[in-house]
């Protein structure tokens, strides 16, 4: 037994250059709440909304959530902010989703996208700094 050195642990390797580090399932969920949230956002102008409002706020709202993640959120975001604000956009956007079921009365749709999507946002940004 005193033959065996000891080990510590190695820092796992950086992605080669031009690569990405393979996806995780909570990157898989954060898109897929991603979609979900804009998804929803596209079905509350659809649905919500009376003839020819439906159609604008159909096309907008999703435009205007896709557009504002892209430009904060994205891992390829136009403006680089501070990790708050990242997260405030974020939040933001599932909030309106959240607000969206909510208003066409499926509360408890709301409910439960809110709370996954906190969740998987909260792993997914606590991977991020690690």
């Amino acid at each position: 037994m005193t033959d065996m050195r000891p080990v510590t642990p190695a820092r796992p390797a950086e992605p080669a250059p031009g690569t990405r580090a393979p996806l995780s399932p909570i990157d898989v969920l954060a898109f897929v709440c991603q979609l979900f949230a804009f998804g929803t956002l596209a079905f509350w102008g659809f649905v919500f909304w009376s003839f020819p409002w439906n159609v604008v706020v159909g096309i907008a709202a999703p435009v205007a959530a896709i557009i504002v993640w892209a430009l904060f959120v994205s891992p390829r975001a136009v403006f680089a902010v501070h990790p708050f604000v990242r997260a405030v956009v974020e939040l933001l956007v599932y909030v309106s989703a959240t607000i969206a079921w909510w208003s066409m009365g499926a509360a408890w749709v709301g409910i439960v996208f809110g709370a996954i999507a906190v969740t998987v946002g909260v792993l997914a940004g606590r991977r991020r700094f690690s």
